[in-house]
């Protein structure tokens, strides 16, 4: 039986529906900050692994060599450039850049947009950020709601940039595609003040966006116009040169969350927003979806000088050699890369830091790409930074900003976020939407929910129709 004719089921129903989670912090989203041990993932999971690549085996292990003489390439290039090779654009020529940069910044996928918060405004939202929250407090904060992000999620700047990276890069293959990336919506997410010598938030190289929902059939499998491997068909079928990790129309039907982890993002968002960074491209993506597939012969240098990386060290793992490993996945937390799971990756050469940023930049990087945090704050202050990422218009983005909007006047937090009162009693209470009618454009009114979304005639056909199917889910 083909892989196209496999129907194993893989996982539990998404979590795209409302679900009330438990409270917790953080450290609730990653295995290495919890400090929990899983065990083996079930057995459903290997009878996956085998369903995505049979009956195409032989090209599967063509396509790893191919991938493995790539990385190698690209490695030493990220490496001796450092943080040179990360684009850096000004907010000001955006719109002249962004067309004189497209294929670097799509190679890249991570990119610095000096000035988007005019000096005047950021001095003010960073004094009101410090005098809005307790002195004593972790480095990365449940606090979604407070008015300084709210204010610059609905900056008309901001929602500029977001919609220029949007409309530049992205590209949507089908005119019929439910998405529109005409306007951003507001994805309300938390905010991080990392003190000096600060080592307690190092969250090493992860991807955000799912982990295990990246094989399953139930999660990224249901993105893609036609294949049982959904986004990732390309790479599952022995291809990954052709895979195009721009193609908004191949992920607008993907689940991110089948399992409603803490923090889990169950919006899709094309770019997040901020710290350091790898690479994307194919490369990546593709290394860590087929490295479950293969395992190494030897685990040092043989006799006889074969590298424990080289090409030919590595088998492809069939028959009984499988298991249901899925390299740094689990259910329920974020999808997590090192050393030791991930080698061809080098890591520790490859994960380079940002150029210097300044406040008001804006630090983008594409929703597959390998970012982390660094293990110690060397700065001489604190490191302040709002987490904005960049949501199209689609049903599911839609359907989930209903569910925000409530939150944002409860006080409550978002609905990917751990639950409990949130900011509700806060002293300093989220800005009523009276205020925000008052101070944002209606740009910044529609992407929170506030005000319905524009659909223009000369826009594609499916952004017609997910513009006005979304109004109905907000019920403007």
């Amino acid at each position: 039986m083909s892989a196209t004719q496999t129907q194993t089921q893989t996982s539990t129903p998404s979590s795209s529906s409302p679900t009330s989670k438990r409270e917790g912090d953080i450290s609730d989203s990653f295995v290495s900050l919890s400090n929990t041990k899983r065990p083996p993932l079930p057995k459903r999971f290997l009878e996956l692994k085998r369903s995505l690549v049979q009956g195409r085996e032989d090209a599967v292990i063509a396509s790893w060599g191919r991938l493995l003489h790539r990385l190698r390439t690209e490695n030493d290039l990220v490496a001796a450039k450092g943080p040179g090779v990360v684009p850096v654009l000004q907010f000001k020529d955006l719109e002249e850049q962004l067309p004189a940069l497209r294929e670097e910044l799509r190679k890249r996928g991570v990119a610095v947009i000096k000035g988007v918060i005019p000096a005047t405004r950021r001095a003010h939202i960073r004094a009101r950020l410090k005098s809005t929250l307790p002195t004593r407090r972790p480095p990365s904060l449940r606090a979604v709601l407070v008015r300084p992000q709210v204010k610059v999620r609905a900056h008309p700047n901001f929602l500029k940039a977001q919609t220029l990276l949007m409309q530049h890069l992205w590209h949507v293959s089908s005119d019929g595609a439910l998405v529109s990336t005409l306007q951003p919506l507001a994805y309300a997410d938390r905010l991080r003040i990392r003190q000096p010598g600060d080592a307690r938030f190092a969250l090493g190289p992860h991807m955000d966006g799912g982990s295990v929902e990246r094989w399953e059939r139930h999660g990224y499998g249901l993105g893609g116009a036609s294949g049982s491997g959904g986004v990732y068909e390309d790479v599952f079928a022995g291809r990954w040169e052709a895979y195009d990790p721009w193609d908004a129309a191949a992920r607008v039907g993907a689940v991110s969350d089948n399992y409603a982890g803490l923090g889990a993002c169950s919006m899709f968002r094309m770019f997040q927003g901020w710290l350091s960074m790898s690479r994307t491209g194919p490369l990546a993506t593709a290394y860590m979806l087929l490295r479950p597939f293969f395992e190494p012969l030897h685990t040092k240098t043989t006799k006889e000088g074969q590298g424990y990386l080289d090409e030919e060290n590595w088998r492809f793992c069939d028959g009984d050699a499988m298991t249901s490993a899925l390299q740094g996945a689990e259910p329920g937390f974020g999808q997590e890369l090192n050393a030791a799971l991930h080698p061809h990756l080098d890591l520790e050469r490859t994960m380079v830091h940002m150029p210097p940023v300044e406040p008001g930049d804006f630090v983008v990087w594409h929703c597959d790409t390998i970012h982390a945090v660094d293990k110690v704050h060397t700065g001489t202050s604190d490191s302040s930074v709002l987490y904005i990422p960049i949501c199209p218009v689609t049903e599911n983005n839609a359907r989930y900003l209903a569910r925000q909007r409530q939150a944002f006047l409860d006080g409550t937090p978002g609905p990917d976020f751990p639950g409990g009162a949130g900011e509700s009693a806060h002293v300093h209470r989220p800005p009523t939407v009276d205020f925000l009618r008052r101070y944002a454009d209606p740009e910044g009114l529609r992407a929170m929910g506030l005000e319905r979304l524009e659909a223009h005639p000369q826009d594609p056909v499916g952004a017609q129709n997910v513009t006005k199917q979304a109004n109905q889910i907000l019920g403007l």
